[in-house]
């Protein structure tokens, strides 16, 4: 059953102009560790993992309804559409990357490099050339809370592109500790990339045929950890980060928090007009509208 729940963001810098309702509705509660949400405009609709327990829910914004959408789901973690409208997913327990066909059959797209099995991967996003970019932590394998305990195959944890032609997989990052959520500028001139361990968001530029450069720290976290990022149309980068969700500059400073009732793991924008913010925080999902939306993917 759906509640709200009373909340403000907090006003950290002046140019700070994001307003929201007073108050979160809570979609959905009762899951062990709620992640990887994605907004789906075809199916009206929001799927995000519950990764202890095995399974991908759904929640349907017609009717608000909640259901499992897959179960067992592969101990899957992060979500997004490609080009094409079609789900991508971060398997932590298979350890590899799929594509939910329109008819619902599962495509693997990739589970391995150099011939070594992935760690687990985590979090995903598409570029408009359609090529697929994933980080590689280790949560997967690390314990079977989130997947299945085994020893890593990789020499790190590291950040990997997949072609969107020939289906090649390159490392495209390999100096991270535990790369985790990513996202592209609106422009998709610019890569960040969470490092949970390090707890920091680094910043790349991103060259023809996907060449990673730069990699300068955007910001650091003192509060919390960073998760899974975002980027609204105006550039700034909506960050999970502990009890809260972050709000950050284009060029670096906080802006301002949101503060929920549990940690927070992800985030994503949707609706009809993507200005709602959907928040995975642990036990429970969050949904708030705000006077900004979510940056658009440009047209190829």
């Amino acid at each position: 059953m759906m509640d709200t729940i009373e909340t403000k963001f907090e006003k950290l810098d002046d140019r700070f102009d994001v307003r929201g309702d007073r108050r979160v509705l809570r979609l959905a509660t009762g899951f062990r560790w709620a992640e990887g949400p994605v907004y789906v405009p075809a199916w009206r609709c929001l799927v995000w993992s519950d990764i202890p327990n095995d399974r991908m829910m759904r929640w349907d914004e017609a009717t608000g309804h909640v259901g499992v959408f897959r179960q067992p789901a592969g101990y899957a973690n992060g979500h997004t559409l490609d080009p094409q409208g079609r789900l991508l997913s971060c398997e932590q327990g298979n350890r590899r990357v799929t594509r939910t066909e329109h008819d619902g059959s599962i495509t693997v797209l990739a589970e391995r490099w150099e011939g070594k099995r992935f760690n687990s991967p985590n979090d995903v996003v598409v570029r408009s050339d359609g090529s697929i970019w994933f980080t590689d932590p280790s949560y997967g394998i690390d314990t079977n809370y989130e997947g299945h305990q085994a020893a890593s195959e990789m020499d790190g944890c590291h950040v990997y592109r997949i072609d969107p032609v020939s289906g090649r997989v390159d490392q495209v990052a390999g100096d991270f500790e535990r790369p985790n959520g990513l996202a592209f500028s609106r422009d998709e001139q610019t890569l960040y990339i969470a490092d949970t361990r390090r707890n920091h968001i680094r910043r790349f530029d991103v060259a023809e045929g996907g060449a990673l450069t730069g990699g300068q720290v955007f910001t650091t976290n003192t509060v919390g950890v960073f998760d899974g990022i975002r980027l609204d149309d105006q550039g700034r980068v909506w960050a999970a980060a502990g009890p809260g969700v972050h709000c950050y500059a284009p060029d670096g400073p906080l802006l301002g928090r949101l503060h929920l009732p549990e940690p927070v793991a992800n985030l994503v924008f949707g609706g009809p007009k993507g200005n709602v913010l959907f928040i995975c925080a642990t036990s429970s999902v969050y949904a708030i509208h705000l006077t900004t939306n979510g940056a658009r993917r440009p047209k190829a």
